[in-house]
């Protein structure tokens, strides 16, 4: 039996097809639709329908490359708008059976998906060289790879930080791990994720990037969008992508969320701790916190405890 063989598709309620992890016990995507999320968590906010009408190339990093499903909705989405628009991709994947698996299983005929085949050779070969695309799956630890992506000196105008949730995998979502990646964000680049989990944002601020919220999809937590603060641009833009470009905001509610001790961020200080350390270190820093408790604010703002 193949490693892709542990991988059995399950249904989500769009029709497109995930897969559950063992290791994690969390399927890859949200039972509500593993391919909406990929479009309207991870393609729509980093705005790349946009960026595709005035950018001959694009770069984009897809951390947690899993299925392959955000950089599929990428591709379709930017050559849909543009064409002729030469785009390079990064994924990071610890596990190449997730991503052959999808091609084995044959998960994007549910699609109707015209780039299989690139997503096919990804798989298999981690590389694919067209007349429009460089695209290159680097395996192993993200937070090794990361650095070898900033070494290339890749700067990215989309990184889709599609990681399994803090608790899980709380070594992708460290304050460490976002500095990395923010070395690797374009000046008007966006990052985009589907957790608002108070530490992640909380790291997203101490990297130094602007963060907002992504409307629900399929459930009632939102998803972040983050980026640098605007700086001057370097050509003139229109009313309607500066207005676009620059829509992030928080609730009061999230802003408080911010201020409670679920805000304190994990740490990984030489980015190589296990799962089981960063959690510890974490905890050990909320029980010595002097911030307001966390039920204390969701008891005033009557959220549910999964909606942050």
């Amino acid at each position: 039996m193949s490693e892709s063989d542990n991988f059995t598709p399950e249904l989500t309620a769009d029709g497109s097809f995930t897969f559950f992890s063992q290791e994690f016990g969390e399927a890859f995507h949200s039972h509500y639709g593993a391919r909406q999320e990929s479009f309207l968590k991870f393609v729509e906010p980093t705005q790349l329908a946009l960026k595709a009408k005035y950018k001959p190339m694009l770069r984009l990093l897809d951390v947690c490359y899993g299925l392959g499903y955000n950089t599929a909705a990428a591709l379709q989405t930017i050559w849909s708008v543009n064409p002729n628009c030469y785009v390079e991709v990064i994924g990071l994947e610890i596990n190449t059976a997730v991503p052959q698996s999808a091609i084995a299983h044959r998960l994007f005929e549910n699609w109707d998906y015209e780039y299989t085949n690139i997503l096919s050779q990804l798989a298999y070969e981690q590389k694919v060289r067209t007349n429009r695309l460089q695209a290159t799956l680097l395996i192993g630890d993200a937070r090794t790879t990361v650095q070898e992506v900033y070494g290339l000196g890749f700067q990215a105008d989309a990184i889709f930080l599609d990681p399994f949730s803090p608790p899980q995998c709380p070594q992708l979502w460290t304050v460490e791990f976002i500095q990395q990646l923010t070395l690797c964000l374009q000046n008007d680049g966006i990052l985009a994720t589907y957790s608002c989990a108070a530490a992640v944002r909380t790291a997203l601020l101490t990297a130094g990037l602007q963060i907002g919220s992504t409307p629900p999809v399929g459930r009632r937590s939102p998803g972040t969008v983050a980026a640098y603060k605007e700086k001057t641009a370097t050509r003139k833009v229109t009313d309607t992508e500066s207005a676009s470009l620059r829509t992030f905001s928080l609730s009061q509610a999230e802003k408080e969320h911010l201020l409670t001790r679920a805000a304190i961020p994990y740490r990984d200080p030489q980015l190589k701790d296990s799962a089981e350390a960063i959690l510890k270190r974490r905890q050990l820093e909320q029980q010595a916190s002097s911030l307001e408790p966390t039920s204390r604010w969701r008891k005033r703002w009557h959220r549910e405890s999964h909606s942050f």
